[in-house]
């Protein structure tokens, strides 16, 4: 069985799994949908107010939100496993991931796939489809090849930040809760183009955590605030995020010493 085939199985048996439970799964679903809503009615009414924000319009900071949240909300279904890695080494249960005949790496993503994420990811497809209707946006071939690779590129680096966070787990044998400043924190952030909060934190952003490589820089050239056209390719450099990450994973895996439980 091939790794893809196996990670189908492990995806039925954990929808099955959340189907026992059909009004937990449904409330927790209906709760992520509202949360994020909440969200979009606060940029809603600092829009109806200033109508812009350093250029953009409401439908353009709708749009640019909805691309991250989509990122975010797909990146943390897939991977939410490595958010609460501390608990699999804590258990022991990842000494009996290691005995198994797969890749320890992905083993730990198929133990856990956090479904109800579904109801904010609905959440992100309604702004994503308000966002593209109210911009003014004029649509292109590459434009659109823009958002794809936006949410791809978005995808890979959040990915790689909770694999970081679960790579650090091999040292401490805990999370450390200041790594939510790069999810949770990049999500809401994410709200507006990182260009607005100042050139530091656009410069972090660059070159530091490459946030700016798949939200801000791209969509200066989805919106025309920037004619480079290459701009839009930069989402791809931001997938090379995932390299050190899975380098620093190898590392602390190389130095993993059972917790003996």
């Amino acid at each position: 069985m091939n790794s893809i085939q196996l990670y189908k199985k492990y995806l039925i048996i954990h929808l099955k799994s959340m189907m026992q439970h059909k009004v937990s799964f449904l409330l927790t679903t209906i709760g992520q949908f509202l949360i994020s809503f909440n969200i979009f009615l606060g940029v809603r009414f600092m829009m109806d107010r200033f109508k812009e924000v350093k250029g953009f319009s409401y439908g353009e900071v709708l749009l640019c939100f909805s691309i991250t949240l989509m990122a975010f909300t797909i990146a943390e279904t897939i991977f939410r496993s490595l958010d609460t890695f501390e608990t699999i080494i804590g258990d022991g249960e990842f000494d009996r991931i290691l005995l198994r005949p797969r890749g320890s790496l992905f083993l730990v993503l198929c133990s856990k796939i956090e479904l109800t994420r579904i109801g904010r990811l609905l959440q992100a497809v309604v702004m994503l489809a308000y966002g593209l209707y109210s911009s003014s946006i004029i649509w292109t071939p590459v434009r659109i090849m823009t958002v794809v690779l936006m949410i791809i590129g978005g995808v890979a680096v959040f990915a790689a930040i909770y694999l970081i966070f679960a790579s650090i787990c091999f040292f401490t044998l805990e999370g450390l809760e200041f790594m939510n400043i790069f999810t949770d924190g990049a999500r809401e952030y994410g709200k507006y183009p990182i260009g607005i909060y100042g050139k530091t934190l656009l410069t972090i952003c660059t070159y530091l955590v490459p946030f700016a490589l798949f939200q801000y820089y791209p969509f200066l050239y989805l919106t025309g605030k920037a004619s480079e056209s290459w701009y839009s390719l930069l989402p791809l450099a931001a997938c090379l995020f995932l390299v050190p990450a899975g380098l620093f994973w190898n590392f602390g895996l190389s130095r993993y010493q059972s917790t003996g439980s």
